[in-house]
């Protein structure tokens, strides 16, 4: 067994590691291929991020389960899951934009315990979760300052196509009770953004593990709150402000 201290020290040499591979590989040209959409997109450097922090995983985890954007799917027997997003904001990344990260996030049958983000731009490493205070470069981030929806810029995004009348009202309910919105492009980069108190709240639909964990954990890591709620059908992921956390899923439960 390992203690708290030790897997966040892993994964943040994993996400280091991992958002330096990529970076390097952007910098030396790159192809994208579509997935589901024109925006869903993977390249090369996704693949070879994700493959080195599988390998290590492997030697020093090997009894923990590996789930990874890019297709890895490695049961385990310790109950514990690490899930990977080897490049969270892929459209960004191949488009010559900074708003990209390497991610991952440690769970367990109960709950996230810790996640770890890399933005190579800035150079700038966080780790953090529920029983773990967040830090950036290894110093602490303050404690989130509580603050209203109505006073406060959140962050979405939305997934093409988006034709569904009751998604497309539930989402209208809880952009309009925002200050302002923005759409960046990396939903954990919004979330390093609203753990440093930049942005109030984050609120999404349809969101997998890896975009959702790792930023929902360093944001609890500086008090904040992460809930999922049902709106329109589909599960919206929310993170950020307790204040705003709350006020966002009741405008979507209104409905």
């Amino acid at each position: 067994m390992t203690d708290l201290a030790d897997d966040a020290a892993l994964a943040a040499d994993l996400v280091h590691e991992a958002g330096l591979l990529a970076r390097r590989m952007r910098a030396e040209g790159l192809v994208a291929e579509h997935k589901t959409s024109v925006s869903d997109i993977v390249t090369a450097a996704d693949k070879a991020a994700e493959r080195l922090i599988v390998n290590r995983l492997a030697a020093e985890r090997p009894h923990d389960a590996v789930v990874g954007e890019e297709g890895t799917d490695r049961p385990g027997s310790s109950g514990r899951s690490w899930v990977i997003d080897p490049v969270d904001g892929t459209y960004n990344f191949h488009h010559g934009l900074s708003w990209w990260c390497s991610a991952i996030a440690l769970e367990d049958a109960d709950d996230v315990l810790l996640g770890a983000v890399f933005h190579p731009h800035d150079d700038a490493l966080f780790v953090g979760g529920p029983e773990l205070p967040s830090t950036r470069n290894g110093e602490p981030l303050p404690r989130l300052a509580d603050v209203a929806l109505a006073q406060t810029c959140a962050t979405t995004y939305l997934h093409p196509p988006f034709h569904d009348p009751a998604i497309g009202a539930a989402f209208v309910r809880a952009a309009s009770g925002t200050a302002t919105l923005r759409m960046l492009g990396s939903g954990t980069m919004d979330a390093m953004a609203i753990a440093q108190g930049q942005l109030g709240v984050s609120f999404q639909h349809t969101v997998s593990d890896w975009d959702r964990l790792p930023g929902a954990a360093i944001i609890r890591g500086v008090g904040g709150e992460a809930r999922r709620t049902t709106a329109g059908g589909v599960v919206w992921s929310v993170a950020g402000a307790p204040t705003a956390v709350a006020e966002v899923c009741a405008a979507l439960e209104a409905g």
